[in-house]
């Protein structure tokens, strides 16, 4: 697949702006283009000023923007992005309008060129086809704002060819987007539930069932989010609102179509009133009318084969924020519940139906399940997808069970030469689900953390000693666990956005899944404990030179990186790497001598007084069991077998996680920086 080296960008208001400064802060070059040179420069304008809001908040450095910047080109003619590898159009939504600028595109852009439509109204296939590229076209829908909120809605249509939709997922992951990949249908998948939710928001106050504010408070409990359907409708537009009901309503029948207040209120020009006073006592039917609108309109349009039901949650979760997708709600609620408030849903309006989704679930009498790993086999090779993006692919016992599954598939299929493990979204896998490990350890189980570390190595020697190549790809950050399993692969190819870390010291455990023993097996006992001690990343360039990384290229190489390595065969895995110069002090300071001293809160000697100073600072924040028994299990774990030294790793699991350290580390991730005691 060839790379992507320019995007272009029709429009320069707040969503072109958007996606312009998003692609840019991502290393890609791109042509933002507008009819005026005013408008160019107001968006412009817009995106130096965000970029500045960056600055003060410690996000970007002064240098950082502007290179950012300088990847950044703004035009009023259209040629300007003719060599573009991709085009995105980000106009206003008027059909007319959008059919004539792809006709233009079309004719100006070379034949290489996939144009996009960000539309969130029309069928892609209404402007694919006015083009001679229908192949070469694609909806790419972005959400408010596009250089902060990481959905994609990628939209294919019926014409669009499998290498368009490749390129455009590849686009999507260079520009830090999570892609959810949806039908050509109204409202797509998160439209299709979120604007009947303002709807009917407005349907309620139509109907005096209840004030603003009640209505509010009971949607903010319903979905646990910050902001009601009235101020959310203040925010981002009333009219963005009545447009979008309009056109679901035109294709899909009355119950999508506007309510007479909220289009009055778009006439009158004005925000919504939230002032009053909450009534208590007529949040519940209000909440259920809200589940039954939107889960009912999530089952439906999974149903319709739109989307899964794990991408419509990732794009609530994602693309809304909301703290659970509607599936999970359903879960939450109970199948029995769903289906009463749906039902009633369907009583109350003609043109909706139960889902026959729900009405199985229902039979069934039992919560939904979710897939979050998939298996793919191209050209022999098993790519299998940790797909939880909205997780960082966090791994849980039914991710591992999962994940084993389709290993197990893999392994199987007598076509397949090859097993390729990666992450959806911006990570590889961040290592263990922490909720998993507090829950256990208050509820005095921690032998079932035990029994799935167990099980967890246990694949894991698996994936090292299959007869089918097993190579990791790290294209994205990758802590703890994660590293553990990219590192029990056969091979690895990384990009330059892979990293590895080990940050469980931090937290009040050690690495627990073998780690340790294999970044010792290349790296060396002092440079294991250096990272397990610090958490710090190892980055890419420097795992190649350890021997722990077999490749490193850019992202659009990776599947010829991939084949490169199936062609070559199996290597010694372990093979004898080199330390580079720089990390050798970092070695010295974690020699058996300066690990004691580090341990008693004393620098190291023998390596530079400034890296000395930090590492005392650094090995401070630690929790000191932790530190103590990653120490004496590494040099346990010297000269002996992988099996052999895994033993040693799991006989020290029930010691950690008994810790007072252990559940103040676990418990404060994420919230504050945890105060061990040593007990």
């Amino acid at each position: 697949m060839s790379q992507i080296n320019k995007i272009g960008v029709i429009g320069a208001g707040n969503m072109g702006s958007g996606i312009a400064q998003k692609i840019a802060q991502e290393g890609i070059p791109v042509t933002m283009v507008d009819i005026k040179q005013e408008f160019v420069d107001r968006g412009m304008a817009t995106i130096k000023k965000m970029l500045d809001e960056g600055v003060q908040r410690k996000i970007f450095t002064p240098e950082k923007v502007a290179e950012i910047l300088g990847r950044l080109t703004g035009a009023t003619d259209i040629a300007a992005v003719a060599d573009a590898d991709l085009v995105i159009e980000a106009v206003f939504e008027d059909k007319a309008v959008k059919t004539d600028l792809f006709e233009r595109l079309d004719k100006v852009c070379e034949p290489k060129t996939i144009l996009a439509t960000n539309t969130s109204s029309f069928y892609v296939r209404d402007f694919a086809e006015k083009t001679s590229r229908p192949d070469r076209f694609i909806g790419l829908h972005y959400f408010f704002h596009p250089a902060k909120n990481r959905l994609l809605e990628v939209i294919p249509h019926e014409g669009t060819s499998r290498e368009t939709l490749e390129k455009s997922l590849l686009a999507a992951r260079l520009h830090g987007k999570t892609a959810i990949v949806v039908k050509d249908a109204p409202g797509f998948a998160v439209n299709r539930f979120f604007v009947p939710f303002l709807n009917e928001a407005a349907r309620m106050l139509e109907e005096g069932v209840a004030n603003i504010p009640t209505i509010e408070e009971a949607a903010k409990k319903a979905f646990r989010i910050g902001m009601g359907p009235f101020l959310l409708m203040n925010v981002t537009g009333i009219p963005i609102a009545v447009h979008a009901a309009t056109t679901l309503g035109n294709e899909l029948g009355p119950f999508y179509a506007p309510a007479e207040i909220l289009k009055a209120q778009m006439e009158k020009g004005e925000n919504w009133n939230l002032d009053g006073e909450v009534d208590e006592s007529r949040l519940e039917p209000i909440i259920d009318r809200f589940y039954g609108v939107c889960l009912g309109v999530a089952a439906a349009l999974v149903d319709e084969g739109v989307a899964s039901i794990e991408d419509t949650d990732r794009g609530a979760k994602i693309g809304l924020r909301w703290i659970e997708g509607p599936f999970e709600i359903m879960n939450r609620i109970g199948i029995d519940r769903t289906y009463r408030v749906v039902g009633e849903i369907a009583e109350r309006y003609d043109d909706f139906k139960m889902p026959e989704i729900l009405a199985r679930q229902k039979a069934l009498g039992k919560p939904f399940e979710f897939n979050f790993v998939d298996l793919e086999v191209k050209d022999g090779i098993a790519w299998i997808t940790l797909n939880r993006p909205e997780a960082m692919n966090a791994l849980n016992p039914t991710v591992v069970d999962q994940l084993e599954a389709r290993f197990n598939e893999a392994e199987s299929d007598p076509q397949v030469k090859a097993i390729v493990f990666q992450g959806a979204g911006k990570a590889f896998v961040a290592g263990a689900d922490i909720k998993y490990f507090v829950d256990k350890i208050r509820a005095g189980r921690i032998e079932d953390i035990v029994a799935f570390t167990r099980r967890g190595h246990e694949l894991l020697l698996r994936l090292e000693n299959s007869d089918k190549l097993t190579i990791a790809l790290l294209d994205g950050l990758s802590m703890g666990g994660g590293s553990e399993l990219a590192m029990a692969c056969q091979a690895i190819v990384a990009t330059p956005a892979g990293s590895m870390a080990f940050p469980e010291t931090g937290i009040g455990i050690y690495p627990g899944l073998g780690g340790m023993l294999r970044l010792a097996r290349h790296a060396g006992p002092e440079l294991a404990k250096y990272y397990t001690f610090t958490g710090a990343p190892l980055n890419m360039a420097d795992a190649k030179a350890l021997g722990i990384v077999d490749e490193v290229v850019e992202p659009a190489e990776v599947e010829t990186a991939v084949k490169a390595l199936v062609q070559r065969g199996k290597t010694e895995k372990y093979r004898p790497g080199q330390i580079p110069e720089h990390l050798k002090p970092l070695a010295a300071a974690c020699s058996p001598e300066n690990v004691q001293r580090l341990l008693a809160g004393q620098p190291p000697e023998g390596v530079p007084g400034d890296l000395a100073a930090k590492l005392v600072k650094i090995v401070g924040y630690k929790a000191p069991i932790a530190l103590k028994l990653a120490s004496e299990i590494i040099d346990a774990q010297q000269g002996k077998s992988i099996p052999e030294a895994v033993e040693i790793e799991l006989g020290h699991l029930p010691e950690i996680f008994a810790t007072a350290d252990a559940l103040e580390g676990l418990s404060s991730l994420g919230r504050k920086r945890p105060e061990f005691k040593g007990t």
